[in-house]
């Protein structure tokens, strides 16, 4: 029997969504019954809003309005945080899944718009073939120990901040 991973991809680097599509994209030439719950992606088309729905067996939605730093109340990100998680609880514990994304969640809980003890009760008590990958900047220690992996994304350099070069189509988004 399958062991379901927990895994957490964080850090200031580039790379922690891609790191987790890839493992979708992995998963789906396995023909596992993937789906992706994108927390603060939701203002823009993202490439891989369309990509994805090319892949049997992949699902994806996001359930934000757009990134949390440009708001001045974070009273519309905390209800879709609060609506988001309560889905994700649901199909986390249903067991449907061979692998569930939840792409940036570690942001909703660095700005505390979800409380991390009922995230952590949730996926300790996931189906155990359920594997769950994490991403997200500033990932909480506690989500750290729980997982059975963590890397940290780090900047060495990027067009962004050395460049002033801005995010780019099928690149960033």
């Amino acid at each position: 029997m399958r062991r379901g991973l927990l895994i957490v991809f964080t850090g200031n680097g580039k790379g922690k969504t891609t790191a987790a599509l890839g493992m979708a994209l992995r998963g789906a030439g396995h023909a596992m019954k993937i789906r992706i719950l994108q927390f603060i992606k939701g203002a823009m088309k993202y490439g891989e809003l369309t990509s994805l729905t090319h892949l049997d067996g992949v699902s994806i939605e996001p359930l934000g309005s757009g990134f949390t730093w440009q708001k001045e109340s974070l009273d519309e990100d905390r209800e879709l945080a609060r609506l988001g998680w309560e889905k994700a609880r649901r199909e986390i514990l249903h067991g449907d899944y061979d692998l569930i994304v939840l792409d940036e969640l570690c942001y909703v809980l660095s700005y505390g718009l979800l409380r991390l003890d009922l995230v952590l009760e949730t996926l300790r008590n996931r189906p155990p073939h359920l594997h769950v990958v994490v991403t997200g900047r500033n990932a909480p220690d506690d989500l750290i120990r729980e997982a059975d992996c963590a890397t940290e994304m780090r900047v060495i350099k990027h067009h962004y901040v050395d460049q002033g070069i801005k995010a780019q189509q099928g690149i960033e988004f």
